[in-house]
């Protein structure tokens, strides 16, 4: 069990003010941010990390979608942190998300989901790493 996972708020929450709110459940949630950044991802960077899913019908659509505008990327820090993320973000979704979560609170739909959040600690790590150095964490 690892005590870092990965999330990046959308370019849809992005685009309609959700940030501050969504980091605000975040931490209220007993979540640290060690790392941080709001970036616009290229063609070329977004298709990379969603690459596991390049041979699937809404590739091109999902790299469209997360390079239409900003993005906050971050790692945060909590004991069982995958999990526990996982659980306040709520199913992808938001209609199907319980009340109170993340993409229940912030998601338009199943597309425009608000945020991402590693499904693994093994994926947290590789996530994390795709978008920040050892030296810009913890």
């Amino acid at each position: 069990m690892s005590n870092i996972t990965f999330t990046m708020i959308k370019p849809d929450a992005v685009a309609n003010g959700h940030i501050g709110n969504i980091l605000n459940h975040i931490t209220t949630a007993g979540f640290k941010i060690v790392a941080m950044k709001y970036l616009h991802l290229s063609t070329e960077k977004a298709g990379e990390f969603y690459g596991i899913h390049r041979e699937r019908p809404f590739f091109n659509d999902l790299v469209s979608f997360m390079t239409s505008g900003p993005i906050v990327a971050a790692v945060l820090q909590k004991d069982n942190a995958v999990a526990d993320f996982r659980t306040i973000i709520g199913a992808t979704d938001p209609k199907k998300a319980d009340a109170g979560t993340i993409r229940n609170l912030y998601a338009d739909s199943i597309e425009a989901n608000a945020v991402h959040g590693s499904d693994s600690d093994e994926n947290a790590a590789n996530e994390a790493s795709f978008f920040f150095s050892a030296f810009e964490r913890y």
